[in-house]
């Protein structure tokens, strides 16, 4: 579909992500460094990856409020975390300076829109891959997958997963499919609350006793205190995290999917992760297995 396939050995100057190993999950320090760029890389004339690597530019949707995942302090120009990170790696396949890319907040209402009306031009934003949402816009990947898991104290270890939970308080957004999961099936107490912020606050104070949601956000809060949070048990749920790209461009699966070939192949994506999640002290994950192009 474009000529790439057989140039990726031979593209002297690969996506390679330079990772510092310094920098908290979601302080204003960048916690990635500059990505070498694919600078001959050439691709099909018509595709989008060739009108992207003409332009020089790129747009790329993040979470803002997600430390360790995409987060943005108000003193930052840059958003940090792992979805960056992996953002920062397509550019650089794309031959695209991690300075040319205009980083754009994406909440989860508005993930199909923005690449619907071409406000981005990827998604990479805790993008749980869905059939649902594969029927308006694309998603390669998945390049993460987590679950639903537990946040607890670092001293806490009465809680070691979700069969530990009954009797318990355990914190999460109000009316989420995680508090009402803990809660029906695991017998915990349900305290709901606007964010995870809050929720988060509320453990450390010894209000509840645990936090749940996706594995990766929790990660991201222990990253930034390893000293009194820590991710205990298995997660008891799967999501998939998905690059999210428009239907009018599906040669950009092909694309996103071989790239993330080579991170997980060249370390680029464990260099992502532990200068972000990894933070928090656990391993990552195993690599995971991609979904084809259809």
């Amino acid at each position: 579909m474009f000529i790439r396939k057989l140039q990726w050995a031979a593209v002297a100057a690969a996506a390679v992500l330079a990772l510092s190993a310094c920098g908290d999950a979601g302080g204003d320090e960048d916690t990635g460094g500059k990505a070498d760029v694919a600078k001959d890389v050439k691709f099909e004339a018509g595709t989008r990856m060739a009108e992207l690597n003409k332009a020089g530019k790129v747009k790329i949707g993040v979470k803002y409020d997600q430390p360790g995942v995409g987060f943005k302090s108000a003193t930052s120009d840059t958003p940090t975390g792992f979805d960056p990170e992996m953002g920062k790696i397509i550019a650089g396949a794309l031959g695209i300076e991690a300075d040319n890319i205009e980083w754009v907040e994406t909440i989860s209402d508005n993930r199909e829109p923005f690449l619907q009306k071409g406000t981005v031009d990827f998604v990479l934003a805790s993008y749980s891959i869905t059939d649902e949402r594969r029927q308006v816009v694309g998603q390669a990947g998945p390049y993460y997958v987590t679950g639903q898991s537990l946040l607890v104290a670092k001293d806490d270890d009465s809680i070691k997963g979700p069969e530990d939970l009954k009797g318990k308080k355990v914190c999460s957004v109000t009316g989420s499919t995680s508090i009402a999961t803990v809660e029906d099936k695991y017998g915990a107490t349900p305290a709901g609350f606007d964010t995870y912020s809050e929720c988060v606050e509320q453990l450390k104070n010894k209000s509840v006793d645990a936090v749940t949601t996706d594995g990766a956000i929790l990660l991201g809060y222990a990253a930034e205190d390893p000293d009194a949070l820590k991710v205990v048990g298995e997660p008891f749920s799967e999501e998939r995290y998905g690059v999210g790209y428009s239907k009018e461009s599906p040669e950009l699966c092909e694309f996103i999917n071989e790239t993330l070939t080579k991170s997980f192949d060249d370390g680029d994506w464990q260099k992502a992760f532990d200068a972000t999640l990894g933070k928090s002290g656990n391993d990552a994950p195993e690599k995971p297995t991609l979904d084809p192009c259809s």
